[in-house]
């Protein structure tokens, strides 16, 4: 399973380089939250917070350790660290010279703990809420680059209609100007006019220009995002519609779901859940802790007199098991300090969820309130480009049959430009302010 974890954890995919891709919105968001770095990091932190849990849990179980030494010694027989050696009669036999002796000792050791107020119990169920914070933290992340990618995402959306718009505006200009440049060669307008209608093309073609340069722009801004290799062709799928919002949900109903289901907002709440088994765990210093354990132990040393190796590890074999029970008496404020540090941090645990539901709850007001202001914005811009595309259809046929000047045609122009463009943003802007109201209810991003 880990082997698994580590092959999904790259920054980049090597299998889209040289390649052109054209994504649309879930799919930019599926494939940051398996290739964004600061997810993958997360994703290493649930792993390390479960093996901590497993660490945990064998907590419980008896230790086991095996030991052997093994000593060579060289003697002196004539010396004070002489060995004295015995004939088959039991005389003394007192040779100079120099002898090594071997020796050796070999045991096992194992020990369990049988009780410690309840440490064990408590850090299990600790290191296991640990895990779904992790687990918590990864979600979090998710949500936090979606938002960032669906604004991404509907920037260059806008940056396409505005395209679109200007485009058409350049086409038109261009037109005007020809059927201007006939009239001026037929003598029927002064050069002035058309001066005016060839700046206004002019101004048009570099509006153009600008919106191109805005569009690459953003559209790097969401690769990088992304972290898609520098030399993949990379556009996205514009919908066919994108519709108007409806209906909103009152505010408070969205509260309640956020504040019922939000990652952060559980996050808080395990937050307070460890900081209290921290306090468990520091009071079971005041309790008795008791062990059990066993061991097995053998040895021999050569030229002693007792017998051959095999002899010797079976005459020396012992056995022992006992029963340990270490009880704090004084522990010179030890473990009161730790309880009490302990108590503080679930205090401080407890204002910070307090805190996170205070600022989810704003945001949601604030994505409320956006929400009801992009509506309305959106409706009056819808309006103001009606009229204003109307006055303009009618300006250019004016101009057409020479009843209008440059100059009337060409403020009726920028009114409608202006007029457009902010319903372009109105409209785009509605959408962004729904969808991200919307993800607070738990409703997934998708266009």
């Amino acid at each position: 399973m880990l082997l698994l974890g580590y092959q999904s954890l790259s920054a980049q995919d090597s299998t889209l380089i040289g390649k052109t891709i054209k994504w649309d919105l879930v799919k930019c968001i599926d494939y940051a939250k398996q290739n964004n770095i600061q997810i993958n990091s997360l994703r290493l932190s649930q792993q390390i917070s479960q093996q901590e849990l497993l660490l945990s849990k064998a907590g419980r179980l008896p230790n086991l350790s095996g030991s052997a030494s093994q000593n060579f010694e060289h003697f002196n027989n004539g010396g004070r660290n002489g060995v004295t050696q015995v004939d088959s009669n039991g005389v003394a036999i007192n040779n100079r010279g120099s002898s090594f002796v071997a020796s050796g000792a070999y045991g096992l050791n194992s020990s369990i703990t049988l009780y410690n107020g309840g440490y064990i119990t408590n850090d299990i169920q600790q290191k296991n809420l640990s895990v779904q914070s992790a687990n918590l933290n990864i979600i979090q992340q998710e949500n936090d680059i979606t938002l960032q990618i669906t604004q991404s995402y509907l920037a260059i959306l806008l940056d396409k209609e505005n395209i679109v718009y200007d485009t058409d505006l350049v086409n038109t200009t261009t037109a005007q100007v020809k059927v201007e440049q006939q009239r001026y060669d037929a003598g029927s307008v002064a050069r002035a006019a058309l001066i005016q209608l060839q700046a206004q093309l002019a101004n048009d073609k570099y509006t153009l220009v600008n919106a191109q340069n805005t569009q690459r722009g953003d559209l790097l801004t969401l690769k990088q995002l992304l972290l898609l290799p520098s030399d993949v062709n990379f556009d996205i799928v514009k919908p066919d519609t994108i519709a108007p919002i409806d209906t909103v949900t009152a505010f408070h109903t969205v509260e309640q779901i956020a504040l019922q289901n939000r990652p952060e907002v559980k996050n808080g709440e395990l937050g307070v859940q460890i900081a209290q088994y921290d306090v468990a765990k520091a009071r079971a210093g005041y309790k008795p802790t008791l062990t059990a354990g066993g061991s097995l132990n053998t040895g021999y040393t050569s030229g002693s007199g007792q017998g051959s190796f095999g002899s010797q590890l079976n005459n020396n074999f012992t056995q022992q098991v006992g029963l340990t029970l270490s009880v704090p008496i004084f522990t010179k404020r030890t473990v009161k300090t730790q309880v009490e540090e302990a108590k503080i941090n679930v205090q401080q645990s407890q204002l910070n969820l307090n805190n996170t539901k205070i600022t989810l709850s704003q945001t949601v007001e604030r994505a409320f309130i956006n929400v009801l202001n992009s509506k309305s914005q959106y409706d009056a811009a819808q309006e103001q480009y009606k009229y204003s595309k109307e006055s303009y259809r009618i300006a250019s046929e004016q101009l057409k049959v020479g009843v209008a000047n440059t100059v009337d045609f060409l403020l009726q122009k920028t009114l409608f430009v202006q007029a457009q463009q902010a319903f372009i943003q109105a409209k785009y802007n509605e959408l962004l302010t729904l969808k991200i109201y919307d993800f607070y209810r738990g409703i997934p991003i998708k266009l």
